[in-house]
């Protein structure tokens, strides 16, 4: 795909790469130069997905935000609430 710098040198994302990768009006972007090619990547700000799970242990649903955060069980996200 193809883009145009504009005279005050922006650059527009086409659209199916902002979806593809989540990016939304007033994102941040991490820009840097890589072997004479413009590196974008986004800069991850907005707040990962929660999903209910079954808690493999004792078969409870539970909430998770992704592999990285610790599983809560029913109970916690009750005292939470």
């Amino acid at each position: 795909m193809q883009t145009r710098v504009s005279a005050k040198g922006q650059v527009v994302l086409p659209g199916p790469i902002r979806r593809r990768l989540g990016i939304h009006a007033g994102d941040l972007l991490d820009a840097a130069v890589h072997r004479g090619r413009i590196l974008l990547t986004p800069c991850k700000t907005h707040p990962r997905k929660a999903r209910i799970l079954a808690d493999p242990l004792t078969g409870l649903p539970v909430l998770s935000v992704g592999p990285e955060a610790p599983l809560l069980s029913s109970k916690q996200v009750e005292e939470m609430l």
